[in-house]
């Protein structure tokens, strides 16, 4: 896998004092791990923010220090809540001869025939899978096509993912990664009207009209 670059230089403030340094375009960073003391460190923002745009936990850089070059790994990313630019960053040093564990994110790509040409409709399942490798052999990112999805209800699951050699999958391999199924038909039932309750209209009286009647017969 292709290694990336990035540079930094060791830091010496900590706390509350790096908005100092955010200011001057520099993103605080750390890096710890095999065989190494964390170490505060910085980094030019413009030259962080390129190198990291398409990084994974997966994504395999050279960061060099203080003269000396390290394995590493992204392990954490925090950025601004609304403007999204960097705030810090955890670099995590590997060793080479060593498997590690990570997690690989997957990306469709190509068109589905089944949603193109019969209308179904595309559903995305599991969007990254663990790994265990070497660090050289981690793949920062696993792509595969959608363009077998010929027919309604196919599907791509995890064990159709190439990966390199050296690559264990830890995740489920019957988990699925893309379907396709039939479009639901939308049904609009007609609203049930309320019945309304008629009072009932009120009894008539007239007994007393029949004996007045009846009165003026007797006379």
């Amino acid at each position: 896998m292709a290694v990336n670059q990035i540079k930094a230089e060791a830091r010496a403030v900590i706390g509350k004092q790096v908005k100092a340094l955010r200011r001057a375009g520099l993103v605080p960073a750390v890096i710890y791990g095999a065989g190494l003391q964390p170490i505060a460190i910085e980094l030019k923002s413009r030259e962080a923010e390129r190198a990291l745009a398409r990084a994974t936990g997966a994504t395999l850089f050279d960061l060099e220090l203080g003269g000396e070059t390290h394995k590493v790994l992204v392990r954490e990313v925090q950025r601004h809540s609304i403007r999204r630019d960097l705030r810090h960053v955890d670099f995590l040093k590997v060793a080479m001869d060593k498997l590690i564990r990570a997690v690989v994110p997957i990306e469709l790509s190509g068109e589905a025939p089944a949603v193109k040409t019969l209308g179904g409709v595309l559903v995305s399942g599991v969007q990254s899978i663990e790994v265990e490798a070497l660090p050289a052999d981690l793949p920062d990112r696993v792509t595969i096509s959608i363009d077998v999805l010929a027919k309604i209800d196919d599907k791509v699951t995890v064990a159709d993912l190439a990966l390199g050699k050296g690559v264990r999958v830890l995740t489920s391999a019957d988990d699925v990664v893309a379907r396709v199924i039939y479009q639901a038909i939308e049904v609009i039932e007609e609203p049930v009207k309320e019945a309304v309750a008629v009072a009932a209209e009120p009894e008539v009286i007239v007994r007393k009209k029949e004996e007045e009647e009846e009165d003026e017969e007797a006379k």
